[in-house]
């Protein structure tokens, strides 16, 4: 083990002790478990990420990082993950340091401290920090460069069906109020070749094409989009590429340059499982002076990107959490976290794909999806079964609706164990054989 590895282990068991505060028990109890799991990635830490996916016993102590009710199976992590214990308790912690004299340990102790919080993202996407605004979801940091970039009536922007409704209605709010043309390319469901996808966007273009938005991973299917393809294709006609990054950030083992992309919007509270109320939006450096804050600055044409975080007070306790779950993300590893979101995908995608009845969206090879995935039964309405898979069996998934997709979205996480994965399977196997009961 290199002296940077031991300084991040001793780093990390402090923090997991430190952020219990429930008495000298539980953070005995605690830091047993830190080096339980500093240990078990110090075992496999010369196997490929790939090879390390399916050793059960590595990811018990995995599972164990985080307190969950195992009584409810949650497979709906796409919309929010829980965060590992030591964000949870970090938040608390410093909740209870800034409610002893509010306004100057919130704003003068903590607050500047978001500073570390915005460097650790950076380091962990491969971006200058100087590119990276603290906001609080995928939302709005698209809202803001969607709301802010310059445009005028008859200027183009380019998307997909299979985007974000949030982030459609903020373009029809600028079509409707500046005159622009939303133009949305139907994407193919599922989608056999990335390239496809980049063909229909690149016959969409027109001389008046000014914007390019699409997701990297689809929010519908969790089909990985050819963000890099589409980010290239936009540079040269000279068009500004917009990535939602809500389902792909700490999901998938990528960092900024492998996506190319003039701006990057992304949720914490997801993949990364950092507290609810977090998100983080990239802008290419040159091109920050050009974009409207959402919320006034003193000077808007700045080229500081912290003029996209001026919305007033923070819940900053909730922010600095960032750090902890980046922490966390970085000890498990990005290539280990990815592969094992996918395998937890197969035990229950592959297994149930073989029932006749049963269709999966999108395909399960590691060009086209990662963790998350789609069941339809034929016949079986996907809002009834969602809703009969949560009073029968205490399982939570969602329930997609949106263009060609009548379908569950389940999504797994680190947490997930492979027991509860069964059950599941078990659960649909039994109404895509006998139907939902009457």
């Amino acid at each position: 083990m290199s002296h940077a590895q031991r300084t991040t282990r001793r780093a990390f068991v402090g923090r997991i002790g430190q952020a219990t505060g429930a008495g000298a028990l539980a953070s005995a109890f605690a830091t047993v478990a830190a080096e339980r799991l500093h240990a078990a990635v110090t075992r496999v830490a010369a196997r490929p990420a790939a090879d390390v996916a399916s050793d059960e016993e590595f990811w018990l102590p995995v599972q164990q990082a985080w307190d969950t009710d195992r009584a409810l199976l949650n497979l709906n992590n796409g919309g929010c993950s829980p965060s590992p214990r030591i964000a949870l308790e970090a938040v608390f912690r410093r909740w209870r340091f800034a409610n002893d004299v509010m306004y100057h340990h919130l704003m003068t102790v903590l607050d500047p401290r978001r500073e570390s919080v915005r460097t650790q993202l950076a380091d962990l996407f491969g971006a200058d920090r100087e590119t990276i605004a603290l906001v609080r979801n995928a939302s709005e940091a698209l809202e803001t460069v969607t709301l802010g970039i310059k445009l005028e009536p008859g200027d183009e922007v380019l998307l997909t069906t299979h985007d974000y409704p949030r982030m459609i209605t903020c373009w029809r709010q600028r079509e409707k109020r500046d005159g622009i043309v939303l133009k949305q390319v139907a994407m193919p469901c599922p989608l056999r070749d990335p390239a496809d996808l980049v063909a229909l966007f690149a016959a969409a273009i027109t001389p008046r094409t000014r914007v390019l938005h699409c997701s990297h991973v689809h929010f519908t299917t969790g089909q990985i989009g050819p963000v890099k393809a589409l980010c290239d294709l936009a540079r040269s006609r000279g068009i500004l590429s917009i990535v939602d990054g809500a389902h792909a950030f700490a999901h998938l083992d990528v960092r900024a340059d492998q996506i190319g992309a003039d701006f990057y919007g992304t949720s914490l509270h997801k993949w990364l499982s950092a507290p609810v109320g977090n998100g983080m939006l990239h802008v290419r450096k040159e091109l920050i002076p050009s974009i409207w804050p959402l919320f006034a600055a003193t000077d808007p044409a700045s080229g500081d990107i912290r003029k996209f975080e001026e919305c007033g007070t923070n819940p900053v306790p909730v922010m600095l959490a960032i750090g902890e779950a980046v922490q966390f993300h970085q000890l498990i590893g990005g290539a280990r976290k990815q592969e094992r979101l996918r395998f937890l995908r197969d035990s229950w995608a592959r297994p149930l794909q073989a029932e006749p009845n049963v269709t999966i969206v999108p395909l399960l090879d590691p060009v086209h999806s990662c963790g998350i995935a789609t069941l339809r039964i034929e016949g079986v309405d996907p809002s009834k079964l969602a809703e009969h898979l949560l009073k029968k069996h205490q399982i939570v998934v969602a329930s997609i609706g949106i263009e060609d997709v009548k379908a569950i979205r389940v999504t797994p996480h680190l947490y997930t164990t492979l027991s509860e994965i069964g059950r599941f399977v078990d659960a649909v196997r039994e109404v895509a054989r006998s139907g939902l009961p009457g």
